[in-house]
This record gives structure tokens, sequence and C-alpha cells, in this order.
């Protein structure tokens, strides 16, 4: 292990960046080894690339809602080997979910989230983006009270509930779709089992609905699903965090829009987000010059002397984190 990497164990989980400026402390980890480093041969005994785990000193103790445990669990390729067992309580704990839709098409950027649909451009999601959408979209797109200049808002959890699924209530197209926090025990509590060594695929795979854990504590989940909601005539807004909610498993990330930017390091590199479920790291596109890496591979990753190998989150406009999965995952749950 480099004296760049000993320097980020040591001192950078000092270095807290929280999206509204307050800082938190980490979780311990006391009962958990340190994070994990080996050197791995392949079948012709050729040095491949080092394995670095994850480190649950990383997170925020106020993210989980037990101490990390590690315990024995069977990745996807069937291997058998020993996880972080990481439970969340489904809030960001460094800062407050929302706003989502605006509520009238005067209101500015600082009354309403953002929206993405994957065509590469991230909108503020404001008044006038709500009048522009039939621009946008297509004349059979009104989201909005043409007398009143009210915003149509799924403002109650029977709205929200026939909004947010495939075969949207015809009452609630052309609506900004929208759910609250309190309506399913202020947020979902799930439970990640995440490889303490990752376990490298010869072959890439798919990401799932869930493809990972943030430090602070949210859900990092693959694409939304924007075809169907813009099928629907409807805008599933998302906070200025990049996350929203739904009633099958709370307060999600869609995208890296900097709230969960936690652990700087002291080398320039980006900042580190969480883990993807096959154990590697996530980290934000940008480095601290402000500059993408432009080597990185199908799933968005390469590997550096410090860290092994590891990923770059994706811009919000792209509507992804990661491309796929380098690495056999563990998987994650409700917890009921």
């Amino acid at each position: 292990m480099n004296h760049i990497y000993m320097l980020v164990i040591l001192f950078g989980a000092l270095a807290l960046v929280a999206c509204n400026g307050t800082e938190d402390t980490l979780s311990t980890g006391s009962d958990i080894t340190s994070t994990s480093s080996e050197d791995t041969t392949d079948e012709n005994n050729n040095a491949t690339t080092t394995q670095i785990g994850l480190n649950p000193d990383y997170f925020f103790d106020s993210a989980l809602s037990e101490p990390i445990e590690t315990t024995a669990c069977t990745l996807t390729d069937g291997t058998e080997t020993l996880c972080y067992e990481i439970v969340i309580s489904g809030v960001p704990s460094n800062n407050e979910i929302g706003p989502f839709c605006p509520t009238h098409i005067d209101d500015d950027a600082t009354q309403g989230g953002v929206w993405f649909d994957g065509s590469g451009e991230l909108y503020q999601l404001d008044g006038a983006f709500i009048v522009y959408t039939k621009t946008l979209y297509g004349d059979d797109w009104q989201l909005y009270d043409e007398t009143t200049g009210e915003v149509f808002v799924t403002d109650t959890q029977i709205a929200c509930e026939a909004a947010a699924r495939p075969n949207v209530d015809p009452e609630y197209q052309n609506h900004c779709v929208e759910c609250a926090i309190e309506y399913y025990g202020g947020g979902v509590a799930q439970k990640f089992l995440i490889p303490a060594s990752p376990i490298p695929l010869s072959t890439p795979e798919q990401v799932g609905a869930d493809l990972g854990v943030a430090l602070n504590g949210v859900v990092i989940a693959g694409p939304a699903p924007v075809s169907a909601i813009l099928a629907a005539n409807t805008i599933a807004a998302f906070d200025d965090c990049g996350g929203h909610i739904n009633p099958a498993e709370g307060y999600h990330y869609h995208a890296a829009l900097g709230c969960s930017n936690i652990i700087t390091t002291l080398d320039g590199h980006a900042n580190l987000l969480g883990y993807a479920l096959d154990g590697y790291g996530i980290y934000a596109m940008l480095n601290s010059e402000g500059e993408e890496d432009y080597d990185l591979d199908e799933c968005r990753g390469h590997s550096d002397d410090s860290r092994g190998y590891h990923y770059h989150a994706a811009s919000a406009a792209e509507n992804m984190f990661i491309g796929c999965y380098q690495g056999a995952q563990g998987s994650v749950e409700i917890v009921q």
C-alpha cells in the first residue's frame, strides 16, 4: 500500500464535505477489520489488479440503523465469502430531502428540484420549465392550470401512489409527481450485503434497480425509467441532490449531484460517494481540478495504485451512476 493511500486512510475521513455544510461523525467500525487489499493472479499466474474493499469507517454513524457487522454471504456468481452487513434507515444523514415540484409557474429554481430524461440535459425544475414541457415534449403536455398558473402536483399519498407506478392512473397524468417521506414512516430501512473483498468477474454484468449505497445512508439506484414516466406525461421530480421518493423503497438517488461527496481525498482524486454491491468504490465524476478521467471502461471504472479498481459516477444528464458491474454482487433487501 503506497504512502498516498495511507494518508487517505489516516486523514481522509477528517475532511468531511456535507451538502449543507454541516459535519457528522463517521462509523467507528470497531467490530470490523480494516479495508482489505490483496494482490490476485489469473489462471496463468499473472498479476492482476489489486482489489481494495469497502471501508466501513467511512459511513456516517447517523446513516446507519445499527453498527456495520460482517456475515457469511453468497454472491451472484455463487462465491461464498464474507460480506459487510450495512443497514440504513432510508434518509440522508447530511441534508434535507426536497424540494421536488414547483407549485406555480412563477416559482424560481429554489422552489423546485431538477429533472433529467437521459437526453444529455439537466433541467432546473422551476415554473418556467413546467411551461416549457409543452415545447419540449409535445402539445398534449399541460402540467399547470392556465387560469391560475398553479402546477398540478401529486400532493397526497393517494395521488403519489396512483402516479408513481408503471400504469399511471389517467387522473394523474400531466402531473409533476412527488411523494413525501412521511408517507413511508420517515424512511424505508434497507439491508445491504456487500463483499468485504471484491471478487472480479470475467465478464461485466448489468446493473440492477439498486446498485449500491452512499456513505450518507441513501440507496444508489440504477437509471430512472424516464421513458415510462414521460409516456404518461408526468415528471417524476428529483431534488437538488438527484434523489426522489417512491412507495417501494422510499428515498433514493438516481444521480450524483454533490450531496453524497463525503470523503475528500488528499491526492486530488475525485471524492468517494459510496460503494457498489460488488464492493468497489463509487467516486464522483470530477477530480479536484474539475476534470474527468477518460480511461474509464464500459462500467465507468478504472484502477490506480491507491484505490485499486473503482468506478466514477456519470453526470446526472446521463441518467446513470455506473454502466455495469465488474465484480460479483451481494444483495439488498427491505427491512420489515
